[in-house]
């Protein structure tokens, strides 16, 4: 199945998947990315007919019933209590497998597009059932921007090339690695893999990688020591959290309540708050912090400012593609 096939289904899912409604087949042609390529209404409707046995046939329960746009036309949704799975009993291995896999899921490209899936539901005027997304996005802890670019130089054994920000007070460096493998430890992600600029093994924070990662050479220049231990070798060479340090945000008026509950206001200005909180987790905090988007801005220090602005620039940059 092509690639612009299996998307057209996936967006195709979570449309019918979203809606309490019922959907014609022109108001899917005109929400569902994919279908408005077709040239003609029957190039359209013989692709949709296709896609309908295709879900079918791959057993998608399809409901069928009167349209929301006040005709007869025959209307389509799923409904979550065909769709969702029953509890499954896992071995401890296969579900450790299970939740790697997981955690795919929840790389920017894919959190984005179901996002904005739903964005252009709502927009369409159609009524979207916020819980459904869970169904088919397992709830894990958010990415890096650097994990797709990062885990295709792994499964491509290419070298890399970007720009890293160690602890203060070192300065960011560009850093050339012939990367190894991909892996997460204690709710943080990590490359591992040989460093050429030190001509030795090393294991960088992905949350400390700025800008675009370029690749280096060509594929399968990379070659893996053999028993290799990621997990190991991060938990011997990371080094310990920094200690807890202050910090000043600018939060909106009666917004981001979770950041105000841990913190002190100090001042009040552009109709919103200056508040101090001290963060033990820098790293971490720059993410709990951008997921709050414009309704705070991070004052000081400016290396939390920069992660911040980074982070939301790589979603937008997600958003675009």
């Amino acid at each position: 199945m092509a690639i612009a096939r299996a998307e057209r289904l996936v967006n195709l899912v979570l449309c019918l998947l979203s809606t309490r409604q019922f959907l014609t087949a022109e108001r899917i042609r005109a929400i569902v990315p994919g279908y408005a390529d077709a040239p003609t209404d029957e190039a359209f409707f013989r692709m949709f007919e296709r896609d309908k046995s295709e879900l079918r046939d791959l057993g998608v329960p399809l409901e069928t019933g009167k349209g929301v746009d006040g005709t007869f036309s025959d209307g389509y949704r799923i409904a979550r209590r065909d769709y969702e799975l029953g509890d499954i009993d896992l071995e401890p291995d296969e579900a450790a497998a299970v939740a790697l896999a997981a955690r795919l899921w929840d790389s920017p490209q894919l959190t984005g597009a179901v996002h904005g899936a739903l964005i252009k539901l709502r927009a369409a005027g159609v009524d979207v059932d916020d819980a459904a997304p869970a169904v088919v996005e397992p709830k894990v802890r958010t990415s890096e921007p650097a994990f797709p670019p990062l885990l295709a130089a792994v499964q491509k054994a290419q070298a890399v090339r970007f720009d890293y920000r160690p602890p203060p007070p070192a300065q960011p460096k560009t850093r050339t690695v012939e990367p190894w493998g991909v892996v997460a430890w204690r709710g943080r992600w990590y490359l591992v893999g040989h460093d050429r600029d030190r001509d030795a093994p090393r294991c960088f924070r992905l949350s400390r990688v700025a800008g675009a990662v370029q690749t280096v050479g060509k594929a399968g220049e990379v070659q893996v020591p053999e028993g290799l231990d990621l997990l190991s070798f991060v938990a011997r060479t990371e080094v310990a959290p920094t200690p807890s340090a202050p910090a000043k945000l600018w939060v909106a008026k009666d917004r981001a309540h979770g950041l105000r509950r841990h913190a002190t206001i100090v001042d009040r200005r552009d109709d919103g708050d200056v508040i101090e909180l001290d963060l033990k987790f820098p790293d971490s905090a720059a993410k709990w912090i951008a997921g709050f988007g414009p309704d705070v801005v991070v004052l000081e220090p400016e290396l939390l400012a920069k992660s911040v602005r980074e982070r939301l620039l790589g979603v937008l940059e997600s958003e675009r593609r």
